[in-house]
């Protein structure tokens, strides 16, 4: 592949490419979403990444509605599931069912399910039992489904977006520490503002309803999923990731106090990955074409805060996963990895 500066044969470069289609994501959204700028962004990131991303929040505060106006935004084949406690494997993947065909006799034909689309809403997933969490799995980590004796490719891009009430809320389950590790980011959504409140009103209780326009395709994603993984990221940046994602761990010789005290288990390697990946999006997102130690810190909450497994001590001292990672940004000094790597 060329230089992401150039424009071979007069097609757009893909960096400007990338603006185009980011901005007009971001105005098409913004037609139908009021506020929650940090949740669009995270989106944004998972999409642009090539990663799952998890939407935490109470009923009624927009997430089905937000991850429907991306849809919009995307010319792309887009699916929801809405999990309940009765749903079936089955009836995410899809399954072999018996079919007539012309000369009388019959064969078993594969009937897809909502999963075989490229964004894939799984709405409430925890309300469903873990057998039928788990079906995604698969398709997940590897793009595919097997059904019987076939694996099956899903279509490229390929993502999936979760919405999930708080584990407290009667009706849920919680998802598997394998599963919650598919997903590359986690999204807690908040109230809005008191101004923000009266705009939602105003959008929707009137009689006008905005629409949204389709932006960009499947081909335009992957050129600029393919255009995220180029940009150059240096060692000292790389390894202050490897060094946050080993501190969670309370083993660590440089595991923060806090993390020794309340974490039972730190981040996986994924974590990283997703780190990377984020602050590589932020970067382009701010027009640079490198990754900063400050892109990394801002993706830090969005990676690691499903990762971070707390002990019992945690919850009784009313201890959360963000609180552990400001402890672990304030622990593991950027300047300090730079100047191990001068040194070394």
């Amino acid at each position: 592949m060329g230089s992401p500066f150039t424009r071979p044969g007069g097609r757009e470069s893909d960096l400007d490419l990338f603006a185009r289609v980011t901005s007009g994501i971001l105005a098409e959204v913004r037609r139908v979403i009021v506020g929650q700028e940090d949740v669009l962004s995270g989106a944004l990131v998972g999409l642009l990444s090539g990663g799952h991303v998890l939407l935490e929040g109470v009923p009624g505060l927009g997430k089905t509605r937000l991850v429907r106006a991306l849809a919009g935004a995307l010319d792309l084949a887009y699916s929801r599931v809405q999990f309940t406690p009765d749903l079936m494997p089955a009836d995410i993947t899809g399954t072999n069912i018996i079919a007539d065909d012309p000369s009388g006799g019959r064969h078993f034909r594969f009937e897809a399910g909502p999963v075989f689309a490229n964004l894939v809403l799984a709405d409430e997933v925890n309300r469903a039992t873990p057998k039928t969490q788990s079906a995604l799995l698969e398709a997940m980590a590897e793009g595919q489904v097997t059904v019987g004796n076939a694996a099956r490719p899903l279509p490229a891009p390929f993502m999936v977006l979760a919405t999930q009430n708080p584990l407290e809320m009667e009706g849920t389950y919680p998802l598997p520490e394998a599963q919650l590790d598919r997903f590359a980011y986690k999204i807690l959504v908040g109230y809005p503002s008191l101004h923000e409140l009266t705009a939602i009103l105003d959008l929707t209780t009137g009689d006008a309803t905005p629409r949204v326009t389709p932006v960009a395709g499947a081909e335009e994603i992957l050129r600029l999923q393919s255009l995220v993984r180029q940009v150059p990221i240096a060692q000292h940046v790389r390894d202050y990731v490897a060094r946050l994602v080993m501190a969670s761990h309370p083993g660590e010789r440089d595991a923060p106090r806090h993390v020794r005290q309340y974490v039972r288990f730190g981040a996986s390697p994924r974590a990283g990955q997703a780190l990377v990946l984020a602050g590589k999006v932020r970067a382009l997102l701010d027009g640079r074409y490198n990754v900063a130690f400050e892109d990394v810190r801002w993706a830090a909450h969005l990676a690691l805060r499903h990762r971070l497994l707390l002990n019992f001590e945690a919850e009784s001292d009313g201890v959360t996963t963000d609180a552990i990672i400001d402890q672990l940004l304030m622990g593991t000094r950027a300047d300090d990895v730079a100047d191990r790597v001068r040194a070394s």
